[in-house]
């Protein structure tokens, strides 16, 4: 497995599995097959519902000796309503807690979007918290002293624009090493990477299929489905491989790490021998023709009417 290596030298391996969208009772079975399978980097967060069956999986999958925890890659997130310093590190003893382990190996802020305490979604307005009222960088300052604490060795950020980036790096004493973002070829994000290369930063990506199977409140009418994409299509029937390993390889191509979901175990197969798709310069070019900046995910659920938040200072596009 391809990795990306950190400033310390730890290794992230390039391509995980997601955990967001599965049933309950589903991902504990699932994350075990994973690590069968040879898995071993586990994207998780506390709003997805599911860390302690995660957590339960991994215990498991340890105390049966298929994996040790320094073979593990595991990031977990901070959720909106606890970006206020004192709530940080609480969310982070929660979320341990619940996956069963001392320490994460990467802990990211999930979105640049701070909510009421106690709160999955807004309701209102006033449930949200202005930015000049709660800076992300005070929340960032909360979470590089978790790094000293021995509580998360890395830690970054999740859904941040360039412009977001810049302003935390120009005050951050630990900068951010990752910012995972809705990444494929339909949102290509060509700046985002330039930047993070120039900055040391790597990206993950999630959403790396188009996210099919996302709510039908969020899709929109005759929206493009990158999996009947003819010219990715075409690239599989040329490799005689599932479209979705061309587009788990492009991403490696371009590298980023990448965190397809699923809980099916020949899918999970079949998405981890994606590494195996050598794509041609000519590929690339192709696949580079598709990009219609197009989000399979607007953050709809922060840009209420009177909020602070729009599409456009959400995104800084």
């Amino acid at each position: 497995m391809k990795t990306l290596q950190l400033k310390n030298t730890d290794e992230l391996p390039m391509l995980g599995l997601g955990t967001f969208k599965t049933e309950p009772g589903e991902m504990q079975t699932a994350i075990q097959k994973a690590l069968n399978l040879g898995y071993r980097h586990i994207d998780c967060a506390p709003v997805y519902g599911n860390q302690p069956e995660i957590g339960e999986a991994l215990s498991a999958s340890i105390n049966a000796g298929v994996v040790s925890r320094d073979q593990l890659w595991i990031t977990s997130k901070l959720w909106n309503d606890c970006h206020a310093p004192e709530d940080v590190q609480p969310a982070l003893e929660i979320t341990l807690a619940d996956l069963k382990l001392d320490f994460l190996d990467l802990f990211l802020m999930h979105w640049p979007v701070a909510v009421t305490k106690g709160l999955f979604l807004p309701e209102s307005a006033e449930d949200l918290i202005p930015l000049d009222e709660l800076p992300l960088i005070k929340t960032w300052k909360a979470m590089e002293k978790l790094v000293g604490k021995g509580l998360c060795r890395h830690i970054g950020v999740s859904n941040f624009s360039v412009k977001k980036l810049e302003s935390l790096l120009a005050t951050a004493e630990i900068k951010p090493e990752v910012n995972q973002i809705e990444l494929h070829p339909y949102l290509q994000q060509a700046e985002m990477f330039e930047f993070c290369k120039n900055n040391n930063i790597f990206l993950t990506a999630y959403s790396p299929l188009g996210s099919p199977d996302r709510p039908d409140r969020l899709k929109d009418e005759d929206e493009p489905i990158l999996l009947q994409e003819p010219i990715i299509i075409a690239l599989a029937e040329k490799y005689s491989v599932p479209p979705a390993q061309i587009l788990i390889s492009w991403l490696i191509h371009k590298g980023a790490a990448v965190i397809p979901k699923s809980t099916n175990p020949e899918r999970m197969r079949s998405n981890l021998d994606a590494a195996k798709v050598s794509l041609t310069r000519d590929d690339l070019q192709q696949i580079k023709n598709l990009d219609r900046q197009r989000r399979y995910y607007k953050g709809q659920a922060w840009t209420l009417e009177g909020s602070s938040y729009t599409s456009a200072n959400l995104w800084d596009d």
